[in-house]
């Protein structure tokens, strides 16, 4: 594996732990595809320090139980905010 691509998978790991980031804001921060972040996580990581893996698994794991209420949430204000013409 290339020396850029473990230290990617590092640095994603630390900002998934630090910041309880979802994939979604991850791929942002990085400007990478969500299906990078994935794999960097789930795959490539596990390889160079599986502690490191387990624990960022263990962010996005809650995460993922969590989104739909997060999109419950985001439906919800759109339609407080939205002016209805009548």
């Amino acid at each position: 594996m290339k020396q850029y691509i473990e230290e990617r998978a590092i640095a994603i790991a630390n900002y998934i732990i630090a910041s309880n980031a979802t994939v979604r804001q991850t791929a942002g921060k990085f400007g990478i595809s969500k299906s990078t972040v994935h794999k960097d996580v789930t795959e490539r990581l596990m390889q160079i320090n599986p502690s490191l893996a387990s624990d960022a698994r263990q962010v996005l794991d809650i995460n993922k139980s969590e989104r739909h209420i997060r999109g419950g949430m985001a439906t919800r204000e759109k339609y407080l905010h939205k002016q209805y013409g009548r």
